[in-house]
């Protein structure tokens, strides 16, 4: 069959899925296979995982697409577990060992450790990863054997709490900002006990209000393909469910029309200002608008609603 008839097969199909993403896989692959299953035309994630990692993956279909980036800036938290005494090429278990040193850490000393990474600190991110340097992606330059300069980034660690402490092996819970790397975050760790360390098991519980109990396999989305094709689409949640942090705004059938096609609203002293969720009386959702200081109301990013 050729590229046109294949293009057939595939459909319009909006939403947000909550996938639970295996380890071996990149993010990107998860993202294919997915789409594959949905015959999504459009499919997009919202913050990569490294194949060791597991764990929520928020896959946008469709229209979701359009708003993908509100997610990729929420607040994530992990269930990570680092080895110390080991440094690694690649700071995780992907690596080759660099480096070995005798762990004579206690309790008292772990604990004082973490309270030290918590609050605003600043990264330097690492060479595999995906940011790019002149056009080329990090990890690229780091497979050629070269290093660049990377400055260091703000981020903000909200909690990180000790789960066990175990042969070695330090397991924590962290909640961060966008932007924080956790393979980072346990060579610090390592480096600020003297002793070094590498991520061995990672695992994304929560993306913003996404939770694993929110999340589904890859397996059983492949078995709902095999089935019931309809069951696979009531797993999707509408894409409002990523926007819920900005305030619901109404309007009536004659400015919906006018915000639809482009036109500038003025609103009057509402009080609100910023983004905002633009829904229909009827409860349609038609896209994010911002209001200016004047209270003008202008189009941010709308659904397609030709179709």
């Amino acid at each position: 069959m050729g590229k046109r008839g294949r293009s057939r097969d595939y459909r319009d199909v909006d939403g947000i899925l909550i996938l639970d993403k295996p380890t071996g896989c990149s993010s990107n692959q998860a993202l294919q296979q997915v789409r594959k299953l949905y015959r999504a035309r459009k499919a997009g994630h919202c913050g990569s995982l490294d194949p060791l990692a597991s764990g929520v993956l928020p896959v946008c279909l469709g229209e979701a697409t359009k708003f993908s980036s509100y997610l990729l800036g929420a607040n994530k938290t992990y269930r990570a577990t680092c080895r110390l005494g080991e440094t690694t090429t690649t700071g995780d278990a992907e690596g080759e060992i660099v480096e070995r040193r005798p762990v004579q850490v206690d309790e008292k000393q772990i604990n004082e450790c973490v309270a030290q990474f918590v609050g605003e600190i600043e990264q330097i991110p690492p060479m595999y990863s995906a940011l790019k340097h002149q056009g080329k992606r990090l990890y690229q330059l780091a497979r050629e054997g070269k290093e660049v300069e990377r400055k260091p980034r703000p981020v903000t660690i909200y909690r990180l709490a000790v789960l066990s402490f175990v042969n070695q092996c330090l397991s924590f819970e962290v909640s961060c900002s966008k932007g924080t790397y956790i393979r980072t975050l346990a060579e610090d760790i390592g480096a600020w006990l003297g002793c070094g360390a590498h991520l061995t098991a990672l695992r994304r519980t929560t993306v913003d209000a996404f939770v694993e109990a929110d999340s589904t396999t890859l397996e059983r989305l492949q078995l709902l393909e095999q089935q019931d094709r309809h069951q696979l689409d009531d797993l999707l949640l509408p894409v409002t469910t990523a926007l819920l942090q900005f305030p619901e705004l109404i309007l009536n059938p004659s400015s919906s029309l006018e915000i639809c096609q482009g036109k500038r609203i003025q609103l009057g002293a509402t009080g609100a200002v910023g983004l905002c969720r633009l829904t229909t009386e009827s409860g349609r959702f038609i896209g994010l608008g911002e209001v200016d200081q004047d209270g003008e109301l202008a189009a941010k990013r709308l659904m397609n609603t030709a179709r």
